[in-house]
Formats: structure tokens, C-alpha cells, sequence
């Protein structure tokens, strides 16, 4: 499965983890393996509404949001970028994309880097909330890995990966 998605909404309580969010900052690592354990459609639509719930300079939201859970498009993406093998072993990604037509013209054109970099905080910290793993892969700034990963997945040229965020359960066997 791939999927997107650029607006936002809210999620409902029952999504939401008992725990502090000063307790989640503080608990959040990076997870580099996982155990073959599925995540579900909704832990997924989860882990991307909170990425929607992020700031955004005079609120462009200029993101979009692929899940690939696909094993021949996570292991093409985890073979071909070096950085990011733990992909092959997650059982889903999210990537987090700028989309340059949503971002506003001028001064304001380059703040989808941070309001992507929001966005994908915010899914590490859900993800560990609710006792997922995953890791921020960088994709952006480097051009060769921008051209892997749009190649592998057949993004336009106006939608660029800022990164690969892996998730799963952690594997703490390994």
C-alpha cells in the first residue's frame, strides 16, 4: 500500500497515550529494528494525522505524506540509500514530503523545510506514545537521494522527500 495525505484533522481521544508529553520527548530514541509485526491502518492514518497537526508558516501545511508498506518498495528504498537500510526490515515508512505548490511563493518558499521537520517530529514522538519505533532518515538536501527516492516511487517534481521515517514495534532481541 501507498498512500498520501496533506490535510489535516483531528484525531480522537481514544488515539492518544495516557502518558505525559514531557515524558514522551524525553522516552523518544531512535529505533533502528523492528519485529515482523503488522501496524495497523489506523495506528498508520495515527502516526499521519499527527504530522498534519504540525505548525506551518502562516499555515501553508506544504506537506504530503506517503505510508509505503509495500516489501518491494521498502526494501528498494532501503537497498538503494544507505543511510536508510532499517527500511527493509520495517514493516511500514512514512515519508514526509515538501509539495512545492503548497508552499507560498517568496520569502516564505523555503519554510516547508521546517514545517516538514515539525511535521516529522511529531510522528517520532506519536510513534513512541504508542510504543512504536522509527528513526528520521534524511532524504533532503542531498539531490541523488531526492532523485532515488522520487524514481522509486514515482513522485512529481514538485513533491520532495525530506525524509523516511521507518516504524514498527521495536525488536529489542536484537
Amino acid at each position: 500500500m501507498v498512500s498520501c495525505g496533506s490535510s489535516g484533522s483531528k484525531v480522537s481521544a481514544e488515539t492518544t497515550s495516557p502518558k505525559s508529553t514531557i515524558d514522551v520527548i524525553h522516552e523518544r530514541t531512535s529505533i533502528r529494528r523492528y519485529t515482523e509485526q503488522k501496524l495497523t491502518s489506523e495506528q498508520l492514518e495515527t502516526l499521519v494525522r499527527a504530522g498534519m497537526a504540525a505548525p506551518s508558516a502562516t499555515n501553508a501545511q506544504p506537506w504530503m505524506f506517503i505510508v509505503v508498506d509495500d516489501p518491494e518498495l521498502l526494501r528498494a528504498m532501503g537497498e538503494a540509500l544507505n543511510t536508510s537500510r532499517m527500511v527493509i526490515s520495517a514493516p511500514a515508512a512514512i515519508l514526509v514530503c515538501g509539495d512545492l505548490h503548497k508552499a507560498r511563493e517568496g520569502w516564505l518558499q523555503e519554510y516547508w523545510i521546517q514545517d516538514c521537520s515539525a511535521a516529522s517530529e511529531n510522528i517520532l514522538l506519536a510513534a513512541t506514545s504508542m510504543g512504536l519505533g522509527a528513526v528520521w532518515t534524511s532524504v533532503f538536501p542531498a539531490e541523488d537521494r531526492i532523485k532515488t527516492v522520487s524514481e522509486i516511487l514515482g513522485l512529481p517534481s514538485h513533491i520532495i522527500p525530506l525524509n523516511i521515517i521507518p516504524v514498527g514495534y521495536p525488536d529489542e532481541g536484537k
